[in-house]
């Protein structure tokens, strides 16, 4: 299995498929929701709980940057310097968990060994161009984090492409770029535009843009970030059978 599109089926090349099907199996039987009712009682669910944030934004595959996907972080903080995403398809109910994208500060991104930067993208322009926005929450409440989080660098791994039109996380895991100023890294205009008017997000010259237009850039954005941009090359995840070890390392 690839995350190179060959496997397991043909891709769209504008991931432009039919929402993908609802996943197979059964209706949720009565006793895993009571189960779930009192699980919520008694248990603490400390992990999840501590999601703060709901940001959305666009992600696209590095392999095949035509491919584009709204995307729905619920953030969590470990600390000021490193934040951890769950990252689904929408924020309904019924949302589909497509990926985990860790974000760093760049104080810790550049002590990363250069063959590790590869694998991650810039936020700069994503934040600037209004891109990456907090859902609800008013500009003027947000302007610190935003500030904050372009000066970041994240690793998104996408776990099921439901842009394809696949009905369970299928294959193995493709890693995803930033949207940039760039071809072929824009973001789609009608991606975009579909986001904003669903959630009231405006993000022309006269809106996000402009009121993110004096807020401070990184003083460099590390070219071994963003790849495609200095190789025209992405990455792709192979699955290949391999030599399992015989013997546990010791100590």
């Amino acid at each position: 299995m690839s995350s190179s599109d060959q496997n397991p089926a043909p891709t769209p090349a504008s991931g432009t498929a039919e929402p993908s099907p609802p996943p197979p199996g059964r209706p949720t039987a009565a006793s895993s929701q009571v189960l779930d009712m009192g699980a919520q009682m008694v248990q603490s669910l400390k992990p999840v709980r501590q999601m703060k944030l709901h940001a959305c934004s666009f992600a696209l595959y590095s392999h095949d940057l035509r491919r584009q996907m709204e995307v729905h972080h619920f953030l969590s903080r470990l600390n000021q310097d490193v934040l951890q995403c769950a990252v689904y398809d929408s924020d309904k109910p019924s949302a589909r968990l497509i990926g985990v994208e860790y974000i760093v500060s760049d104080t810790i991104f550049e002590g990363l060994p250069p063959e590790e930067q590869r694998l991650w993208h810039s936020h700069a322009y994503e934040v600037k161009a209004g891109l990456w926005t907090a859902v609800g929450v008013p500009e003027a409440l947000q302007r610190s984090e935003m500030a904050s989080l372009a000066r970041t660098y994240g690793k998104f791994w996408c776990t099921w492409q439901v842009d394809r039109g696949d009905a369970l996380p299928l294959g193995a895991p493709a890693l995803m770029a930033s949207p940039q100023a760039a071809e072929p890294g824009r973001a789609r205009g009608d991606l975009v535009r579909a986001r904003d008017e669903r959630y009231g997000v405006d993000t022309s010259a006269e809106g996000l843009k402009a009121a993110r237009v004096e807020m401070d850039e990184p003083e460099w954005i590390n070219p071994n970030a963003d790849y495609w941009r200095q190789h025209g090359k992405g990455f792709a995840v192979d699955v290949v059978p391999a030599e399992m070890k015989r013997h546990a390392p010791f100590p």
